[in-house]
């Protein structure tokens, strides 16, 4: 507990010192972007005053200096107005100055950027300077901005980070609880076993002994699945048939009679590299959706087929069917259409399946109210 407050505290901590940095760059910016917008002003004054000497200019006037302040501004875009007509302009695209429209536009944003400098030619004559940002300072202007954007998809890497971190430790957490589930069933498993052998010795029904030892081994199966969750399962070469129609055989008996089920494959083997208990668990969920979808009613069918490299597994029901758009999110964590659900079923069986498995799991048709066909395909050894 200490440590993960301790851990929570750096955090916050790295989080407030990151803030702190931000601020002081956003107002360190801020501070040059109005130093550098003071010195335009100043150039724009001493142009002013130059574009007086000109104009009260004689014979006599020296005109080296304010000729040289002109052609020195080539960055700062200006206007120059006398009885609200325009005068002259200096670094403005021939285009605009050519279009009486624009020209009256871009003079509107210049007005916007920066307070006119008045310029008292004579008493009582006036001429208008305004002028506009330098491209320099509205570069800087958007700067803040690009950092900003920066910053922030730094703090969302940052969070994906931790979400990732966190949730990988959720995951470790669940997949230690349910490896001590299944440590914990194994003791209760062993004491039913040892009774099943004291009914047959007392001669119960056989029938009855048998279906009590088919359910204990298929908990055991069950223990064995949450035991090997978190750990890389062993695979093995097993006859994919009589795997996918044991488990098959196991849930038929055991749902109901208004399910018609089928089982249809080659009369050979095909053997290929799974890990049976793993396997088992994947023709569980198929099913188990299947009849969901049906409500417990209609038909069901398993129908294995191969090719030169590949066995193929088609679970069919006559079930409501999945729209087209939702083929693929039907495999995510959580996304279940069922009341009561956890809507992980599907997402853990194309885990084992492509993940441990190397194969391929998709929805192969589905139509609304006709029923779905999933498929399953596994390489062969």
């Amino acid at each position: 507990m200490q440590f993960s407050e301790k851990r929570n505290v750096t955090r916050w901590i790295i989080i407030v010192i990151s803030f702190i940095i931000i601020t002081l760059i956003l107002w360190n910016t801020y501070t040059f972007f109005q130093i550098f917008k003071n010195e335009e002003r100043l150039k724009m004054n001493v142009w002013a005053k130059a574009q007086k000497t000109l104009i009260n200019a004689n014979e006599n006037t020296e005109l080296e200096l304010p000729l040289e302040i002109f052609s020195n501004n080539t960055t700062i875009p200006i206007i120059l107005t006398e009885n609200d007509s325009v005068k002259s302009t200096a670094n403005i695209d021939d285009e605009i100055v050519a279009d009486n429209e624009r020209l009256d536009k871009f003079l509107i944003r210049l007005k916007s950027d920066n307070l006119p400098i008045e310029i008292e030619y004579v008493p009582g004559k006036f001429q208008y300077l305004y002028y506009g940002n330098s491209s320099l300072l509205n570069n800087l202007k958007y700067y803040p901005i690009a950092l900003f954007l920066i910053l922030l998809l730094f703090g969302l890497l940052i969070f994906n980070f931790y979400r990732a971190s966190r949730m990988a430790t959720q995951n470790k957490l669940w997949a230690g609880m349910a490896k001590e589930t299944a440590h914990q069933i194994g003791t209760p498993l062993s004491s039913l076993l040892g009774w099943i052998e004291i009914m047959k010795v007392d001669n119960v029904d056989e029938t009855t002994v048998t279906e009590i030892e088919k359910d204990i081994v298929r908990l055991q199966t069950i223990a064995d699945r949450f035991s090997k969750i978190g750990s890389e399962p062993v695979l093995e070469q097993k006859d994919i048939i009589k795997e996918t129609e044991d488990s098959y055989d196991y849930l038929k008996s055991r749902f109901s009679s208004q399910i018609d089920f089928t089982f249809k494959a080659p009369q050979h083997p095909i053997v290929v590299s799974i890990n049976p208990i793993l396997h088992s668990w994947t023709v569980e969920n198929l099913v188990k959706n299947a009849i969901d979808a049906m409500k417990g009613r209609g038909k069901l069918s398993i129908e294995i087929e191969e090719d030169s490299k590949f066995v193929k597994i088609k679970v069919k029901d006559s079930g409501k069917g999945i729209p087209k758009n939702q083929f693929k999110r039907i495999f995510e964590p959580g996304y279940t259409t069922k009341k009561r659900g956890w809507g992980l079923g599907l997402s853990l069986t194309k885990r084992i399946v492509e993940e441990y498995h190397d194969g391929k799991i998709k929805v192969f048709s589905s139509e609304t109210a006709k029923g779905t066909c999933m498929l399953v395909s596994f390489k062969k050894v």
